[in-house]
C-alpha cells in the first residue's frame, strides 16, 4: 500500500488550503452573523454561502467527492481523503464545495442507481448546487440501527406508490433549498428479510408530507440545514420515482453508506487536526502561575496523544480508502467499520483536550471547538452506532477461525 499523495491530489490540496484560508475561515463568523440577523433562521440561507459556493465553483473546487469523472473530479477514495479532510476543518466547508452530507450520498445513489429521467430531474440540479436533499431512513418508533426494523410503507397503487410513515433525523430537510427526499420503506413484508425494503424519491412539496419539527443537537439547531422529523401521510408519487426497483432498498443503503461513512471520518480528521493546531497556539499564549501552559507536562501529553490519535486514524482511513478503490466496498467492509468506530472517538478525544486547554472559552461560540465536538458526538450514532460496527468487526474476525 502506497499512501503518498498523487500529483493531482497535492495540487488540489494546495488550492483547497489557499481557498480555506482566503475565503472560508474568515467567513465562518459572517455566516453565523447573517444567520442570526434573519427573522426566521429557517427561512433563507445566509447570502455569504451562495457567494462562497460561486467562488468555489469558479475555482474548479466542486463535486470533488464523485469518483466518476463524468460528474465529479475523477478522484479515487484515497485521492479524495486528504481533500475531504481539509473541508472538514470548517463546519461550513463541505457545503461550499458541494461536498456535504447528505447530498453527497444522495448524489451517489442517483449516479449508481438512478434512471436517466431521475438524473435529469434531481441529480443535475444537485450537482449544480441549485437544490439540496435529505435522506429519510431513521424512524422514532424503530430500532433503526437495524434497517430491517423500519415500519414506513411504500405500497403499489395503480400507476404510483403510496408512502406512509414517520421519519426523523432527516438531515437537511429544514433548508429552504431542500426539494427532494430519498425515503426508505417496506414494500413487501413477506419477501426475504433483506428484500422487503425499497427506496423512492419523494418531493417535499408533495401533498401529505409534513415537517413536524426540527431536532436540535446538544442545543444546536444547525439552521438552515437542520434535522427534521417528517410525517408521510398517504403521500402519492409516480411509479417512476422508485429507485432501481422494488426490494432493492437495503442493497442501495449498503452501497450508499460505505462512502458516506468514510467521508464522515475524513472530515473528522480535519476537525481534529484544526483543534490540535488551535490548542498548540493557545497553550503558548497563556501563562497561568507564571509559565506558559505549553510548559506543563500534562499539556504536552495532550498534544502528543492528540498527534498519535490523529495519525493512527488517518492511516486507518487511508487503508480503508485503498481497500475500497482496489477491492471494492464489500471487501472493505471490515476496514470501513473500523474507521467508523475509530474516527469519531478520536475526534472527540482531541477536541475535548483542546477545549480543556482553552478553558471556559472552549465551550463558548467564540471558537469552533464546542460545535465540532457536538458534531463529532453525533457520528458515533449516525450511519450505524459504534456497537453495530464492533459486532460486525468481531463477526468477520471470528469467521477467520472457523
Amino acid at each position: 500500500m502506497d499512501f503518498s499523495y498523487s500529483k493531482k491530489t497535492t495540487e488540489l490540496q494546495e488550492r483547497l488550503n489557499s481557498f480555506m484560508e482566503e475565503h472560508v475561515y474568515p467567513n465562518e463568523k459572517t455566516y453565523e452573523q447573517q444567520l442570526n440577523e434573519q427573522t426566521n433562521r429557517w427561512g433563507q440561507v445566509p447570502p455569504v454561502m451562495e457567494e462562497l459556493k460561486g467562488k468555489a465553483k469558479q475555482a474548479g473546487l466542486w463535486n470533488l467527492f464523485l469518483p466518476d469523472s463524468e460528474y465529479g473530479a475523477g478522484l479515487s477514495n484515497q485521492e479524495y481523503a486528504p481533500l475531504c479532510e481539509i473541508m472538514g476543518r470548517s463546519l461550513i466547508g463541505p457545503e461550499i464545495f458541494n461536498c456535504a452530507a447528505p447530498d453527497t450520498g444522495n448524489m451517489e445513489v442517483l449516479v449508481r442507481y438512478g434512471t436517466d429521467e431521475q438524473k435529469k430531474q434531481w441529480l443535475d440540479p444537485l450537482l449544480d448546487g441549485e437544490i439540496r436533499s435529505c435522506f429519510s431512513m431513521t424512524e422514532p418508533d424503530a430500532a433503526s440501527s437495524d434497517a430491517t426494523n423500519i415500519s414506513a410503507t411504500i405500497t403499489k397503487d395503480g400507476d404510483g406508490y403510496i408512502v406512509n410513515g414517520r421519519k426523523w433525523w432527516s438531515s437537511g430537510a429544514g433548508d429552504p433549498r431542500c426539494k427532494i427526499a430519498i425515503v426508505m420503506g417496506k414494500n413487501d413484508p413477506d419477501a426475504p428479510k433483506y428484500e422487503q425494503q425499497s427506496m423512492i424519491l419523494v418531493p417535499l412539496d408533495t401533498p401529505g408530507v409534513t415537517i413536524e419539527r426540527m431536532l436540535p443537537v446538544f442545543g444546536y439547531d444547525h439552521a438552515p440545514h437542520g434535522h427534521a422529523e417528517i410525517n408521510f401521510d398517504n403521500v402519492r408519487v409516480p411509479a417512476e420515482n422508485m429507485i432501481w426497483g422494488e426490494g432493492k432498498g437495503f442493497a442501495i443503503a449498503q452501497g450508499r453508506l460505505g462512502p458516506g461513512r468514510i467521508h464522515h471520518c475524513m472530515r473528522l480528521i480535519g476537525a481534529a487536526e484544526r483543534a490540535l493546531e488551535e490548542m498548540c497556539r493557545r497553550v503558548q499564549e497563556r501563562a497561568p502561575f507564571g509559565k506558559p501552559l505549553a510548559n506543563q507536562g500534562v499539556v504536552r501529553e495532550w498534544i502528543a496523544d492528540s498527534r498519535i490519535d490523529i495519525e493512527q486514524a488517518r492511516l486507518l482511513t487511508l487503508k480503508a480508502a485503498y481497500m475500497m478503490d482496489t477491492a471494492g466496498n464489500k471487501e472493505a467492509k471490515a476496514e470501513i467499520a473500523m474507521i467508523k468506530v475509530t474516527a469519531p472517538s478520536m475526534a472527540l478525544r482531541v477536541i475535548d483536550r483542546a477545549i480543556q486547554a482553552f478553558g471556559a472559552a472552549g465551550v463558548s461560540d467564540d471558537f469552533t471547538l464546542a460545535a465540532q465536538w457536538a458534531n463529532a458526538r453525533t457520528l458515533r450514532l449516525a450511519d450505524g452506532p459504534d456497537e453495530v460496527h464492533r459486532n460486525q468487526i468481531a463477526k468477520l474476525e471470528l469467521e477467520k477461525y472457523k
